[in-house]
């Protein structure tokens, strides 16, 4: 399934993407896609659920906002440097182990929402990334039994200040979580769907002219070790979001000089079989 969160930002409501894509509401089944619906594999009671009920979801206008496709998760994980190549543009060693790091959930917005670029920035960055929700609560998971901890996977643009990330001191938390850094779908896309995770595409053009463009087949480290890391230092709520890291092309390594966003570019990007999004930058008000 496509899980879709649609309406005006604070007041989403519960949907899903058909095949044919159109869009319904769900409503009706009576939970959002929170941390209590995964925890009581609501993907599955969802599911069910819509074999008898679907023919009665409203359509939803598909010139409806689409908000982030899942309410309020406890924590955003990122994995920094997790790409050979972008750990190179970075002038930065290729990691021992993983580079960890947190971006607030207020950063959390809609797949198309406006990118604000924050109040005093210079160097405002995208990164195209492959996003990991977590199925159900992980704590010392052994690697092998890590897939079954998954729910799906979603599209991630983790919007970067480097100055604030970079130059001002303590972790990086600071630069990657101004609001609107984290755009997120249009979907959050069930692991059934994707048929191999450690292939697929992802990209990321501004202003029409492309940036990046990897494949998850060149992660670093791999989405299950990833999980079973992690939860070897914090335990993984359901609903959590992993964020896998980026491939090179960011503005950071972009030569002869970094390249950084300014009001009225556009940020578009992708990743197969978890869609695609489009950011407009603007000014902070």
């Amino acid at each position: 399934m496509k899980l879709i969160r649609f309406g005006k930002s604070g007041q989403e409501k519960p949907g899903i993407e058909l095949p044919d894509g159109k869009r319904i509401d769900t409503s009706a089944f009576g939970e959002d896609y929170t941390e209590q619906f995964f925890t009581n594999d609501g993907i599955t009671r969802l599911a069910a659920w819509l074999k008898t009920n679907q023919s009665t979801c409203p359509a939803v206008d598909p010139g409806e906002r689409l908000g982030a496709p899942l309410a309020r998760p406890s924590k955003i994980v990122c994995i920094g440097l997790n790409y050979i190549d972008h750990a190179k543009e970075s002038n930065m060693a290729v990691p021992t182990e993983p580079v960890v790091f947190f971006k607030s959930t207020t950063a959390i917005c809609g797949p198309n929402d406006q990118l604000v670029i924050p109040k005093n920035s210079t160097k405002t960055d995208w990164e195209v990334e492959l996003a990991v929700v977590i199925g159900k609560k992980a704590s010392y998971v052994e690697e092998k039994d890590a897939n079954d901890y998954i729910a799906g996977y979603m599209l991630h643009n983790d919007y970067s200040e480097r100055a604030f990330q970079l130059e001002r001191n303590g972790q990086w938390v600071k630069g990657k979580s101004c609001d609107t850094f984290a755009p997120l779908g249009p979907w959050l896309v069930t692991k059934d769907e994707i048929a191999d995770i450690n292939n697929v595409r992802l990209w990321l053009n501004v202003n029409g002219k492309k940036m990046q463009d990897g494949n998850s087949g060149n992660l670093i480290y791999k989405i299950p070790f990833l999980i079973s890391y992690l939860s070897q230092f914090m335990t993984l709520l359901p609903g959590d979001i992993i964020s896998t890291g980026t491939p090179a092309g960011v503005g950071l390594g972009q030569k002869p000089e970094p390249v950084y966003l300014k009001p009225g570019d556009i940020v578009e990007l992708g990743i197969d079989g978890l869609g695609s999004s489009k950011q407009v930058a603007v000014a902070y008000k």
